[in-house]
């Protein structure tokens, strides 16, 4: 029998906490559940911990269950769970104001004996997620009896500043929260809450790992069946109403990695992935002392197919106590490991958490440099004794770890030393920065790099001749991330990094050198009038025409300064630009080359010929097909070309 009701009024900082609650905490409305089953986890694990000291609690009744009972008819859902239960009083304290639950209470109870500290992560928070029930009902009754107790505790509200409280009628300890629910409006997140198929899904999508079991009533179809077990096909079929476990509570990352085998990962991987291949290595990982938490990571086999969009979606599952918070928190890991999948549970952050407050919590900036260091220490583990294996996780996911260089500051090194690049060391062969410096010749003081749009394109390059000449290696950088990693890197372990593109290429030896540059700058003297000629011609496309110490069997090449964008890099502006002007560069000309020597003496016979000005617009277009570049006026192009091969005939 219920005693007759007496109302209470809210404290005003609860009131404004349930405004809150309703109308703005939570945009997603069917986190109400999630809320109430982990109020229930959290009394069990309290009752299971005065039952160690007090098993009288127990009065006989060991079950430690959750309920979910709903009515479709009466449009109501009840959560009952068997836990621990609330006294009149306890209430008061924990509903009636902003509630404390008894939390840190707990804790320091807990603190005076070190066998007991891994159960303080059990006891979570009871009260603010309470209130998340008004968002989906219009009217709240709970009844609770403490275990120990006989009397119990009805409270109801309708979330407008006022409860209500009655003694009440309970058979056993826990708590009964029943909801009365809103109309269903899709629009505004509210489904049926009734609909046994929705709370499975709700309750395998944020509870699942709870350590209690969750249940809840199902009706199915059960066929007849004769003395052989066969199924009667005309006979009428019967219904039967049994319990069904809703949730799995098997946390994989609270497991010794010994104790699960690989068929049980590669499962959870695909669940919590939506990949269907098997992952391509699995991280498992605990944390503990000041700040606790346990991870479990995976590499997947293969790149997702927007792993290189802006808009592509990251980040790791982040669970409270085993309750999930955050399905995607990509505060978890640097933008550029957004390819690991996985899990990361802490005992250490509250239910309620918001992205805001998340990108300023010390745990979570302190999980993340953890995490980041497991998964670079775990890939370069990878490549110093399983190389093959490397190499593929390599093809799939390297142009992202480039992208960390420019990035991830503190992990630079770290990075830098798990890069690959193709050289012209060997044409099948990757390598690192570290074996091109061991493969150096002696004196040699640069590390030499060529951007471009592929292999093809850059080992053509006329700007190799003479480092290949020389026997100097160069390292062939052809994907678009390269010229971001190329800005961000000096030099690597003292030697300085040069493109060959770019400025003035000086090799050999000092005297080889000295010789080179007074050689050239005697020629210049000597032709200074010939390229003034052609500067004219081509000036609205190169700021400077000058004669080369880089090309043997080219007559020219294109290069700009060391402050200008390289061509690779210019035309991934111009392409996310929509397109726009380009950048004047430097057309450098072979001295040696037989069509600059017969160029200079036709121009010494006269200096208004024609031809030296359709040679000037041949040479700059032969130089921008050589690297792969467009020709800026190709129908012109094409009648000069047309022009020469009748004139050869």
């Amino acid at each position: 029998m219920i005693a007759k009701m007496k109302e209470y009024q809210f404290q005003a900082e609860t009131k404004q906490l349930l405004d809150l609650m309703i109308h703005s905490l939570y945009t997603n409305k069917e986190i109400f559940l999630r809320e109430l089953i982990s109020n229930s986890s959290d009394a069990l694990d309290r009752l299971r911990f005065e039952a160690l000291t007090n098993p009288t609690l127990l009065d006989g009744d060991d079950r430690y269950e959750i309920r979910l009972e709903p009515n479709e008819g009466q449009r109501t859902l009840s959560i009952s769970d068997t836990g621990i239960g609330m006294s009149r009083d306890e209430v008061i304290a924990n509903i009636g104001t902003i509630a404390k639950s008894g939390t840190r209470e707990m804790r320091e109870k807990l603190n005076g004996g070190q066998e007991n500290q891994q159960l303080a992560e059990f006891i979570g928070q009871f009260g603010v997620g309470f209130y998340s029930s008004f968002m989906v009902a219009d009217k709240v009754t709970m009844v609770t009896r403490k275990a120990g107790e006989t009397a119990a505790t009805m409270w109801e509200s309708t979330g407008d500043g006022a409860y209500k409280l009655a003694d009440a009628d309970r058979s056993g300890r826990g708590t009964t929260i029943t909801l009365h629910l809103k109309p269903v409006d899709p629009e505004n997140g509210i489904e049926d809450f009734t609909d046994q198929w929705v709370l499975s899904r709700i309750v395998r999508r944020y509870s699942d790992f709870i350590s209690y079991p969750i249940i809840s009533k199902f009706e199915s179809e059960e066929m007849k069946r004769d003395g052989s077990g066969n199924p009667i096909h005309d006979a009428q079929p019967t219904f039967v109403i049994e319990d069904k476990t809703l949730n799995s509570m098997k946390p994989l990352w609270r497991r010794a990695q010994s104790e699960v085998a690989d068929n049980d990962y590669a499962d959870f991987y695909r669940r919590i992935s939506h990949d269907w291949t098997e992952p391509f290595k699995t991280i498992p990982l605990k944390a503990e002392g000041k700040i606790e938490y346990q991870a479990l990571l995976f590499i997947p086999s293969k790149a997702p197919h927007d792993l290189f969009y802006h808009g592509s979606e990251s980040g790791l599952r982040l669970y409270a106590r085993r309750v999930m918070v955050m399905e995607r928190c990509e505060d978890l890991l640097p933008r550029y490991l957004r390819f690991i999948k996985g899990v990361v549970d802490s005992a250490d952050l509250p239910l309620n958490i918001s992205r805001q407050t998340l990108q300023q919590d010390r745990h979570i900036a302190q999980i993340r440099k953890w995490l980041t260091k497991k998964v670079l220490d775990t890939l370069k583990e990878m490549m110093e004794k399983d190389y093959d294996r490397y190499l593929q996780l390599w093809e799939q996911f390297g142009r992202a770890l480039k992208e960390g260089v420019s990035s991830d500051y503190d992990n630079r090194d770290r990075i830098i030393s798990l890069l690959l690049f193709q050289s012209s060391n060997d044409p099948e062969k990757l390598t690192t920065f570290n074996s091109y410096v061991e493969r150096m010749n002696e004196g040699q003081n640069e590390i030499y790099y060529l951007t471009g749009e592929s292999r093809k394109v850059v080992e053509n390059s006329p700007h190799l001749e003479a480092v290949k000449g020389k026997g100097y290696e160069t390292l062939y950088l052809v994907e678009p991330v390269d010229e971001l990693l190329m800005q961000s890197l000096m030099d690597y372990e003292g030697k300085k990094f040069k493109s060959i593109g770019k400025g003035t290429i000086n090799l050999g030896s000092a005297e080889e050198q000295e010789k080179t540059q007074k050689d050239l700058k005697q020629k210049e003297e000597e032709t200074s009038s010939l390229l003034e000629s052609l500067q004219k011609v081509l000036d609205e496309h190169v700021k400077q025409v000058r004669l080369s110490g880089r090309l043997i069997s080219s007559p020219a090449c294109l290069v700009v300064t060391e402050m200008d964008y390289s061509p690779q890099l210019e035309r991934l502006l111009l392409k996310g630009k929509g397109g726009g002007p380009r950048q004047r560069r430097i057309l450098e000309l072979n001295p040696n080359h037989e069509f600059f020597v017969k160029l200079q003496e036709r121009f010494r016979q006269n200096e208004e010929d024609k031809a030296i000005g359709e040679c000037a617009e041949l040479l700059f277009g032969y130089a921008l097909l050589a690297e792969g570049s467009e020709i800026p006026d190709p129908a012109k192009f094409n009648r000069l070309v047309v022009e020469l091969m009748l004139k050869a005939l």
